[in-house]
């Protein structure tokens, strides 16, 4: 519930009201996107149980319980693991799709791939090796 009130200076400011002094959000993690913008340079390891779109760069592992997606300006210079994986930018890196791996037309793809469907769109870019089968593993790796 919400009410507005005014200041000192006359403007019109929002207040929260809370119900027995609590205020409790239910976010679904697997219903979020999580963005990294065009401009946004990311260095390190990225793990999400929700949905994550990269329009700028990443330079590290990235690993998404559902969807991933790479847009035409996006670039990750690292290994890729999600359920679905869409890229329309840039990836040195090996990609591991559990369901399907969707290569935009604007896509250049340096890498390893295994994925259970594969999706090549017209103009694509793509050199590595393709592994499929029926539900892609995902590899793990251990120091």
């Amino acid at each position: 519930m919400e009410r507005w009130c005014a200041d000192r200076s006359g403007e019109r400011s929002s207040q929260l009201q809370f119900l027995e002094g609590t205020l409790a959000l239910k976010t679904d993690p697997v219903k979020e996107l999580n963005l990294i913008g065009p401009g946004t340079s990311v260095e390190g390891k990225i793990r999400s149980q929700g949905n994550v779109r990269i329009d700028g760069k990443l330079t590290g592992e990235i690993t998404a319980s559902e969807s991933l997606a790479v847009g035409v300006t996006g670039e990750i210079d690292g290994n890729i693991s999600a359920k679905n994986v869409t890229i329309g930018g840039k990836v040195r890196g090996s990609i591991t799709a559990t369901e399907k791996l969707v290569f935009e037309g604007k896509a250049v793809v340096k890498g390893d791939i295994r994925a259970s469907k594969l999706v090549v769109d017209e103009g694509c870019l793509f050199d590595g090796k393709v592994a499929m089968t029926e539900k892609a593993q995902v590899y793990e790796a251990r120091h």
